[in-house]
């Protein structure tokens, strides 16, 4: 079977399509016919090394497909069943083999390309809007990336809870793609500073939450948006890592917070993965949350995804699909 594997850290050529044997389920994990893998940015950072693993290091965290077969101790799924997963990398493939308490049912008017672009960022936009700062009507966010694969679904999250919500982009077609999911201002941050522009739309409060997957080139000015006692939620880095920080410096800026979270703590247990996951498929199979998959690539061309990830070009949720 085909298996994307990274041999030597590197840049998108260092993603390799392997032939490698087929996985054996244990008692307790599922073999999936892997039939689409998102393309995220934390499968850059374990490409080149920014997260550290065994190599060869498998790549891939987010996918959907039909469960082949179970081990002697799996009650939840069977051979057959439509299924998706997130947080067990390896998706990069033609079959993987994932604990069975790590998949979740794929409703029949979700397909399965959608259900893999979802999971990951969908889950994450869940957690972010719901746990990690519960939006309200009261409150004004600002999403940087608004439309970039997590971007679109924050937008789309932040405005079903009421919040209001302000986007960052970088052409006038993103912000026209941002403004269509519910957005109520956009800021082109290549033609207009986004600190200026954040404290005009607020009349000089600043928003409650700034959600940050830009990193390094957006993170200070971030913190100057922020109305006291706000919080600033740092979910990625795909400008680079952001500087060590002087804790004083939330203090001058009005005591915030600052949390760097990470999904797999806000899918704990399985029946927090069922009730994230369960609502996010729901939302795309009704039709309220609206998944842009932008491209789809065989899984031979991993590299070109990533060099289009990695270009900021792009829009919504790249995707590679097997032969299945």
């Amino acid at each position: 079977m085909n298996k994307i594997l990274v041999h030597t850290h590197g840049g998108p050529d260092a993603l390799r399509l392997d032939d490698v044997p087929m996985p054996e389920p244990g008692p307790a994990d599922a073999l999936v016919a892997i039939a689409a893998s998102g393309v995220n940015f934390i499968d850059v950072y374990f490409r080149t090394g920014f997260y550290p693993a065994e190599q060869p290091t498998a790549i891939g965290s987010e996918a959907a497909g039909i469960v082949e077969r179970v081990g002697s101790e799996v009650t939840g799924v069977k051979p057959g069943d439509r299924v998706a997963y997130t947080m067990v990398r390896g998706s990069y493939a033609d079959y993987a083999v994932v604990p069975a308490a790590k998949l979740v049912p794929v409703p029949e008017d979700v397909s399965l390309d959608l259900a893999a672009a979802v999971m990951l960022q969908g889950t994450t936009a869940h957690y972010l809007t719901r746990s990690t700062f519960p939006l309200e009507s009261s409150h004004a966010c600002l999403v940087h990336a608004a439309a970039g694969g997590l971007g679109s679904l924050l937008v789309q999250m932040a405005k079903a809870r009421g919040a209001r919500v302000i986007g960052t982009v970088s052409t006038q077609a993103k912000a026209a793609l941002v403004r269509g999911l519910g957005a109520d201002e956009t800021i082109i941050y290549t033609e207009q500073d986004f600190e200026t522009e954040v404290m005009r739309l607020t009349d000089g409060r600043g928003v409650d939450v700034v959600y940050d997957s830009v990193g390094k080139t957006t993170f200070d000015k971030s913190l100057k948006v922020i109305r006291p006692r706000g919080m600033m939620v740092l979910i990625g880095q795909s400008s680079g890592p952001v500087a060590p920080l002087d804790p004083n410096i939330l203090n001058q800026r009005g005591s915030l917070f600052l949390t760097r979270p990470s999904l797999g703590h806000y899918l704990s247990t399985r029946e927090e993965l069922l009730w994230r996951a369960g609502e996010v498929l729901s939302l795309v199979g009704s039709g309220e949350l609206k998944v842009q998959v932008s491209q789809t690539y065989p899984l031979v061309q991993a590299p070109q995804a990533h060099r289009d990830l990695e270009s900021r070009k792009t829009t919504g949720k790249l995707i590679l699909r097997t032969s299945h």
